[in-house]
């Protein structure tokens, strides 16, 4: 049986309406905020005010929204925004949504580097890593680069908008950067890491094809960022990789075989190795025993 559209009811009664259409309750409760014009925080308000009218004004907008997020459509384009490491930014289509999962890399990130450091984010998207970077450490020196000039547009917006000095680069990863760009003393980059047939990729079916896939593995891009990696890192500079979810040991492998030291890899919040790393010294004492992961 077809699910009714929205009626005049009550905040609360349309909250179990949206329900039992299939929305959770979290994604009706953030989507109708967003619409009455309250912050995402304010989840608490809706409880208190569970009787009060559903605005009229807001049904069509309100049903349209529904129906794009029953089709699967991410929250954050629905709502214009994504909280990232504390930050508020603002998303949309020409972007990657940002994941909670990227934020182990920053925290990572900022275990490394000192003020007054250089730091590369190669593959920005919406800024998220590199604006994070920044506001966390604002003596930073931070450049983020983008292969695609609508997600740059992205990024500085955010950046203007969050009043952070971030300079951006158009082009392909290192190919971006000017060319007499001084070395760096991390760089990071979650880029794209899904192999071109893998199954997930129809749950991701909204978001930019070009942000996502890397060749029949999935390690296409990371293979292109560690080999070039060391010709932009100061001499102990590190490089912090983003990948899948079972990518570490494979990931592993490539830093060591380019020569880098100390390679290890982090978990996120669900257990799972989502990045890896490792430090670049052009003569480094190498001892394979010690490059074990944390």
């Amino acid at each position: 049986m077809k699910s009714p559209h929205l009626v005049p009811a009550t905040l609360g009664q349309t909250l179990i309406t949206l329900q039992t259409r299939g929305l959770n309750r979290l994604d009706a409760q953030l989507l109708l905020l967003h619409l009455l014009d309250k912050p995402a925080n304010q989840r608490g308000w809706l409880l208190s005010h569970d009787d009060e009218p559903l605005p009229p004004t807001i049904i069509t907008a309100l049903e349209a929204l529904v129906q794009r997020r029953l089709a699967g459509e991410p929250l954050a384009y629905l709502t214009g925004h994504k909280e990232f490491f504390g930050l508020d930014l603002q998303v949309d289509a020409r972007v990657l949504v940002p994941r909670p999962d990227t934020e182990t890399l920053v925290s990572w990130a900022l275990e490394l580097l000192e003020d007054q450091q250089r730091v590369l984010d190669l593959g920005t998207g919406s800024g998220a890593i590199a604006l994070a970077l920044k506001a966390s450490q604002p003596e930073l020196h931070v450049q983020a680069t983008d292969f695609s000039a609508e997600a740059l547009a992205v990024a500085q917006a955010n950046a203007q908008r969050l009043k952070l000095d971030v300079s951006f680069h158009q082009g392909a990863w290192f190919a971006a950067l000017p060319t007499s760009e001084p070395p760096f003393d991390c760089i990071v980059a979650n880029p794209p890491y899904i192999a071109e047939l893998d199954s997930h990729l129809a749950a991701l079916n909204f978001e930019p094809a070009q942000a996502l896939t890397s060749g029949p593995d999935g390690l296409d891009d990371l293979r292109l960022i560690i080999t070039e990696a060391p010709t932009h890192l100061a001499p102990g500079g590190w490089l912090l990789l983003e990948h899948g979810y079972d990518q570490a040991p494979a990931v592993r492998d490539l830093l060591t075989a380019a020569g880098f030291a100390q390679v290890q890899s982090r978990q996120d919040l669900a257990g799972i190795e989502r990045c890896s790393g490792g430090q670049f010294n052009p003569t480094p004492q190498h001892h394979p025993d010690h490059d074990q992961p944390h």
